[in-house]
C-alpha cells in the first residue's frame, strides 16, 4: 500500500530537508510513501499573499485565516479521499507509539501546520478530523511537529526499515522502554558487555531483555506501568 501525505504550510522550505535524507528519503524513493508540500500562500486572494489577520475582539498575535486553508483542503479532497485531516497543535492529542502505529495503516493524510497564534477556530470545528501534539510546549509553527509525526509514522510502513521486526522491539511498543543494547568491542576501557549475551541461549537472552526492559521502565518511566 502506498501512503500519501499532503502537508499544508506557510514555510515549505523549513519542512523539506528531513525528507531528503536517511530513512524518509529511502521510503519515498522506494515508493512506500509520497510526501507533497503545499504553500498556503498560493491559495490567498490578496495582493500580499498574507494568510493571517488580527483577532476579532482584540488580543496579541495574528491568526491564520480560514479561506486559504479551506481552498487548499477542498482542492485536495476533490482529487482523492482522505483518512485523516490532522492539525498540529500543542493542545491536541499527545502523539505516542499507539497513535503512530494506527496512523501507519492509513492511506491518505493531510497535515495542517499551524503558525502565528494558531488557526481560525472554524478550521478546527469544520475541516479537521484529528488534532495532534508532540508535547506540552509551544513551537513557532507546526512544521517541526509535522516532521516528527511523519518520521514516527513512515518508519512503521512495511518495507521501510531494513529489518521489519526492528520497529516491533522499539520502546513503547509494549508499554515498556527498550532494554540495553551492545555491539563490538566486547570490552572497552574495562567496561564489559554482559556475559549472558554471548552464551547462545536465546530464550535466556530474551528473558534477560524482558527483565532489563521492565527495570528500565521502573527506573525511568514508572508512569507507563500504571
Amino acid at each position: 500500500m502506498l501512503m500519501r501525505i499532503d502537508i499544508l504550510t506557510v514555510l515549505p522550505e523549513l519542512l523539506k530537508s528531513p525528507f531528503e535524507a536517511s530513512i524518509l528519503k529511502r521510503a519515498i524513493e522506494a515508493g512506500h510513501v509520497e510526501v507533497h508540500f503545499h504553500n498556503l500562500r498560493d491559495y490567498t486572494t490578496n495582493a500580499y499573499k498574507s494568510v493571517d489577520d488580527y483577532q476579532f475582539g482584540g488580543g496579541a498575535g495574528m491568526v491564520m485565516m480560514i479561506e486559504p486553508i479551506d481552498k487548499c483542503i477542498s482542492k485536495l479532497k476533490s482529487e482523492r479521499s482522505y483518512d485523516e485531516i490532522i492539525y498540529m497543535t500543542p493542545d491536541g492529542e499527545r502523539l505516542d507509539q499507539g497513535m503512530a502505529n494506527a496512523m501507519s495503516l492509513k492511506e491518505n493524510i493531510i497535515i495542517l501546520c499551524g503558525h502565528y497564534k494558531g488557526v481560525d477556530q472554524r478550521v478546527r470545528d469544520h475541516l479537521i478530523t484529528k488534532e495532534v501534539s508532540i508535547g506540552d510546549y509551544v513551537l513557532s509553527g507546526g512544521e517541526l511537529g509535522a516532521a516528527v509525526f511523519c518520521d514516527a509514522v513512515i518508519r512503521l510502513i512495511p518495507g521501510v526499515l531494513g529489518n521489519e521486526t526492528s520497529a516491533l522491539t522499539d520502546s513503547f511498543q509494549d508499554d515498556l522502554l527498550a532494554p540495553p543494547i551492545y555491539t563490538r568491542p566486547r570490552e572497552y576501557k574495562g567496561w564489559k558487555v554482559p556475559d549472558i549475551l554471548f552464551g547462545g541461549n536465546f530464550p535466556e537472552i530474551e528473558k534477560w531483555r524482558e527483565e532489563q526492559a521492565l527495570k528500565n521502565t521502573e527506573n525511568k518511566r514508572p508512569d507507563l506501568l500504571k
